[in-house]
This record gives structure tokens, C-alpha cells and sequence, in this order.
């Protein structure tokens, strides 16, 4: 059937669009005092308290499927929410954020090197081509062209994040099928922000907020607002469809799906910025989108004809970040 990729396709772009909107949301925090640990602790914390009462109902009293996941919530809360999220936050401290998405985006090579080292899955020569013409678009996307210098505690940090990224890629799909989307996410999330904000407590994690009027877009708006969209758009949303999509579309393709989170990053900044998209840029976006397509059809050339995947290993599903 044709439905469940097409489901699993618009889930992981509505996913990289609402995982598109963080920068410009902690972007307004950060300048108006907030630390990066902070703005993580709020983002997470809020969406895991939204999503506690839809993930106990979609477990229906399984307490056993939460106990036998225990260990993988926990690494998913660690390195997908937590290492990934305060790395990149703490990278555009010292970066340019282009740079430090592109940073954050090796992660889909180290997913492509794992499945190559831990389960034997030698990437075929589309799936390289693929992966060089997708990054080779991000930067042209990201015009790295025009960045002045690199720094190398933001360069760290950014390379810190993209272990993350790869650790959230993996994660999402190891957990028992029987572990709901919304559970994984949210007890995530819980995990994430609590550890943060132990980790906070001792003093080797900066936590400092402001809570008056902050810059949004060029606009003065309550420091609310960009919570609001760090927690319920790009967390509350993003996760959600981000995990559900991957789990239908398979490691490889939805890690490079995730790549047109960039394009819509671009998008995002155009249209509350002012940041038009410049003509490499563009031809960038088509790069990416022809990597896409190539790792698709690599994808669809090593299925079988049966509808169901067929692997001696359980099957890595991959999520947005």
C-alpha cells in the first residue's frame, strides 16, 4: 500500500517544520538573558507535563511495557533530548547557527556509520551519493561560503550535538513496538529536563532566566509566547510526528527527511526575519532534495516484495530532532 509511506512522509515534514521553529523561538530567549540549559528545561519540562495524561492513557494500565522500557527512555531522554538539545543551543553561542545545524547534522552519517558497524547494513552506492549530495546541499543552504571563522568550543559543542542526534535517531526506534509514540516522548522529555536540571543544581550547568518583555520577529512580546512555541510547536508536535512518521518510513530515509528541516529553518527566518534566501541557497534545497530522492529509491531497490521488512535485527526507526 502507497498510504502508509505518503502517512509516514507528511508526519516527518510536519515534523522537521515545527523542529524548524526552535531557533527563531530560543533565538528571542537567549538574547533576552536566558541560558541554553534553561531554555531546554523549559521546552522539554512543559511538553512532557502536556503529554502525561495522552501517554497513560495510551498505555491502558500496561505498566509492564513501561518497566521493560525503562533503560531505552532513559538513554532516548539523555542523548536525543537533553546532550542534543543543550549542545546545539550552547553551539549557536559560538557559531553561526547555519554552521552549527550543519555541525548537528552529522549525526546522519554516524546513523548511516552504525548501521554499517552494528548490524552489517553496508550503505550501497546510491545511499553514498545520497548522503554527499544532501550534505553538499546543506552547505550551500547554509552558505557556509560566507561564514567568517569557526570557533572551537562552538565547533565542540556543535559535534556534541550531533552525537545526540544520532543517539535520538537510533533510540526512537529500538523501544518495544508496544511502547506508544506519545509514552516514549513524553517520559523522554520528563527524563531530559529532570537530569538537566539536577545536572543545574550542582553548578556545572548555567541556569538563569529573565522573565519580562522579549524581542519576537522584531517585535516586543511577553517572554510566554516564545515559551509557548519552544514547548507545544516545536516539542509537543515535533516529537510526536517525528517518532510516529519514522517509525513507517525506515532509518535511512527519515534521518535524510529530517534534512529538510534546514530548508524550512530558511523558510521560517524569510518570513519572521526578513531573511530572503539567497540563489545558492536554493540550488542548496534542490541538492537535498535530490539526496532524498536517491536514498528513497536505494531504499525501495533493497525491500522486499512483501509489505512487511524483513531483517534478522529489529528494525532502527529514526526520528526528527
Amino acid at each position: 500500500m502507497h498510504s502508509r509511506p505518503a502517512a509516514g512522509a507528511a508526519l516527518a515534514l510536519l515534523s522537521a517544520v515545527t523542529f524548524a521553529t526552535s531557533g527563531t523561538f530560543a533565538r528571542s530567549l537567549i538574547d533576552a538573558g536566558w541560558s541554553a540549559g534553561s531554555a531546554v528545561i523549559a521546552r522539554v519540562g512543559i511538553a512532557a507535563l502536556v503529554l502525561a495524561i495522552p501517554a497513560l492513557l495510551s498505555l491502558r494500565g500496561r505498566w509492564g511495557v513501561l518497566r521493560s522500557n525503562a533503560t531505552a527512555i532513559g538513554l532516548f531522554g539523555l542523548l536525543g533530548v537533553a546532550l542534543a538539545q543543550v549542545c546545539f543551543f550552547n553551539a549557536v553561542r559560538y557559531l553561526p547557527v547555519g554552521v552549527a545545524l550543519l555541525l548537528e547534522y552529522l549525526g546522519i552519517i554516524l546513523v548511516v556509520g552504525w548501521m554499517w558497524v552494528r548490524h552489517g547494513q553496508q550503505p550501497r552506492r546510491l545511499t553514498v551519493a545520497g548522503s554527499v549530495a544532501a550534505l553538499a546541499g546543506l552547505a550551500f543552504v547554509l552558505d557556509l561560503a560566507g561564514t567568517a571563522d569557526f570557533h572551537p568550543v562552538g565547533v565542540l559543542w556543535g559535534l556534541g550535538a550531533a552525537i545526540g542526534l544520532a543517539g535520538y535517531f537510533v533510540l526512537a526506534g529500538r523501544v518495544d513496538p508496544r511502547l506508544p509514540s506519545v509514552a516514549l516522548a513524553s517520559g523522554g522529555m520528563a527524563v531530559g529536563a529532570a537530569v538537566l536540571l539536577l545536572v543545574g543544581l550542582t553548578g556545572l550547568l548555567p541556569l538563569h532566566a529573565t522573565f519580562g518583555e522579549v524581542t519576537f520577529a522584531g517585535q516586543p512580546t511577553s517572554w510566554l509566547l516564545p515559551i509557548a512555541g519552544l514547548s507545544l510547536v516545536a516539542a509537543v508536535i515535533a516529537y510526536l510526528a517525528g517518532i510516529a512518521g519514522t517509525r513507517i518510513l525506515g532509518p535511512r530515509l527519515s534521518s535524510f527527511v529530517g534534512l529538510t528541516e534546514v530548508l524550512f529553518a530558511v523558510l521560517i527566518a524569510w518570513l519572521l526575519l526578513n531573511e530572503l534566501p539567497t540563489g545558492w541557497q536554493l540550488f542548496g534545497g534542490a541538492m537535498i532534495i535530490a539526496g532524498v530522492a536517491l536514498v528513497r529509491l536505494d531504499e525501495l531497490r533493497g525491500t522486499p516484495a512483501a509489505s512487511a521488512p524483513v531483517s534478522p535485527e529489529p528494525e532502527l526507526v529514526l526520528a526528527g530532532r
